[in-house]
């Protein structure tokens, strides 16, 4: 009988070796250029966040030098390079979004994919296949840990990270397609990389910057897995489904096969993948909707007396819980794991698509104490549509008595509400000009646009250089 990870893994090769529809190759050139984007503007954020200490450990490592860190340019190992861009691709929570595993594919998949491609000279259309394929086996994982009766994913419920945790073997199967393995060594690649992958999401209820590394761990991971892969390591054949398998170890072994398997090559969960149009944790984006519009609408937020924040139930752990913790956030990236924050940072302006990288460059006094103000609780209806689409209600009681308030279904960027090409584009050029002069970010764009076509990846990683390494 054919294993699940073999399964998947015969859909990976065929990937590479029979191509793919035009509308995966198209939406893959899309998910790289954003992951640039954010991997730039990450690295031009001032020192002593996790992108910089990354950088500093893997300088100590040293090593040969087969792939490029963005933005240093370093030239560093390919692991060691994924470590770095995984991280960076990570680290500003501004990274797309699979409804409704609620995982963020891009972040470990496209650094290992890049990594793989730049050590062995792979072409454009390699790496285009390979970040598919590795897409979509991380979100057919996120998909069968997800359970409609529970409306929530099964590691989240336990407290893991499931992006990092799916995405090494995400990021294995992309860097195995690339360094040009067999089904089989794909498979025994994805064995592998099945003992690395690990996150807790604590850090998002107290602070502490190792979430900001969980991409970049996946990544290194992945490729890791598939170089030891290559060299003849092998994984175990039942190693997703069985007795001491991933899902067992994970999840207790309550998992949907259907979900992981059916339709690969045909439905494709890649394409539900979501952008994000604000640089936070993405529960926060619904009430960040709300409080934009509420302040379009003319309430000034010095007449504000009392705020409800309603939202999902299963996100109140994430973005309102401990309350001390979430209305005085201990640091920036804190703040973006923060309903009240977020709430009062929108309503007092915001940057960018509405909410920008600058309004989380510090944590402003007056923000606070609007935060302050914000009391969230469980909504009945945002709980109902969770984790289909991301919904939220705000309710405002002003010093003259009245109660505006505004309700959103489905946040901007979500399945319901798509950023426009005009809307990426900005938010490409808003990210990647943090670090570069305005025609490299061109040059940018049209290297991405040519990426299938292209014989290397090298000059597109040359181009998210910046001349004078920040």
């Amino acid at each position: 009988m054919t294993t699940h990870v073999r399964r998947l893994a015969e859909f990976a090769t065929s990937c590479r070796d029979k191509g793919l529809p035009g509308e995966v190759r198209d939406d893959v050139t899309g998910r790289v250029l954003d992951v640039l984007g954010n991997c730039l503007a990450a690295y031009a954020e001032p020192e002593g966040d996790a992108a910089p200490a990354v950088l500093r450990a893997v300088r100590r490592w040293g090593g040969t030098p087969e792939a490029t860190a963005i933005g240093s340019g370093d030239r560093l190992p390919a692991p060691s390079a994924a470590l770095v861009n995984g991280t960076l691709a990570h680290a500003l929570d501004f990274d797309d979004t699979h409804l409704p595993s609620v995982l963020h594919p891009s972040a470990p998949v496209v650094p290992a994919a890049l990594a793989a491609a730049e050590a062995t000279g792979a072409p454009g259309a390699m790496l285009v296949a390979a970040v598919a394929a590795g897409i979509e086996v991380c979100n057919r994982l996120g998909m069968a840990s997800y359970l409609p009766e529970a409306r929530n994913s099964l590691f989240f419920e336990k407290g893991q990270h499931a992006t990092s945790i799916c995405g090494t073997i995400g990021a294995a199967v992309a860097a195995g397609l690339v360094y040009g393995l067999s089904a089989e060594g794909i498979a025994h690649a994805a064995g592998v990389a099945a003992s690395m992958g690990s996150g807790l999401i604590e850090a998002n209820r107290t602070g502490g910057t190792i979430k900001r590394a969980h991409c970049g761990w996946a990544a290194h991971a992945g490729v890791s897995a598939a170089v030891l892969a290559l060299e003849g390591l092998t994984g175990p054949p039942t190693v997703l489904e069985g007795r001491f398998g991933f899902f067992r170890a994970w999840i207790d072994g309550r998992y949907d096969a259907d979900a992981l398997l059916s339709g690969l090559g045909e439905r494709w969960e890649l394409l539900r993948t979501v952008y994000k149009p604000y640089p936070s944790n993405h529960f926060t984006h619904p009430a960040i909707d709300c409080a934009l519009a509420l302040r379009e609408r003319g309430v000034d937020p010095a007449d504000i007396e009392e705020i409800e924040l309603g939202v999902p139930a299963p996100v109140l752990r994430t973005i309102a819980e401990p309350y001390e913790e979430k209305t005085r956030p201990r640091s920036p990236y804190h703040a973006k794991f923060s309903g009240p924050y977020t709430v009062a940072a929108a309503l007092l302006g915001g940057g960018g698509l509405g909410l920008a990288l600058d309004d989380f460059a510090e944590l402003d006094p007056v923000r606070l104490a609007l935060a302050a103000k914000v009391r969230c609780v469980a909504d009945e209806r945002a709980s109902e549509i969770f984790p289909q689409a991301f919904a939220a209600v705000l309710r405002l009681r002003l010093r003259d008595g009245s109660t505006p308030e505004h309700r959103v279904d489905c946040s901007r960027g979500g399945p319901g509400h798509p950023l426009s090409p005009e809307e990426l584009a900005l938010k490409f050029r808003t990210n990647a000009g943090r670090a570069l002069p305005e025609e490299r970010v061109a040059a940018l764009v049209d290297a991405a646009r040519r990426l299938e076509a292209s014989d290397t990846v090298a000059g597109l990683l040359g181009l998210a250089t910046p001349s004078v390494p920040l």
